[in-house]
């Protein structure tokens, strides 16, 4: 398993656990605002496009460092 991979898999875990927390809060308050007014799908969405573009990148970058390496 290299060095991306388990990098990948602790950074899952834990935004596995921050999810499971995140909607345990809002399963008690029902009447929040962002979730009320749709907001919150927002900014899920955005969190997760800057999430997946940095994964990206990172993948992208430890490709090309790979490549400089083995030269």
């Amino acid at each position: 398993m290299n060095k991306f991979t388990r990098i990948f898999l602790v950074l899952t875990m834990m935004m596995v656990s921050v999810i499971s927390q995140a909607q345990t809060a809002v399963a008690n308050e029902p009447n929040d605002f962002m979730h009320s007014n749709g907001r919150i799908y927002v900014v899920v969405a955005v969190v997760l496009t800057i999430l997946l573009g940095m994964f990206v990148y990172l993948f992208m970058l430890d490709k090309k460092i790979s490549q400089m390496e083995k030269k």
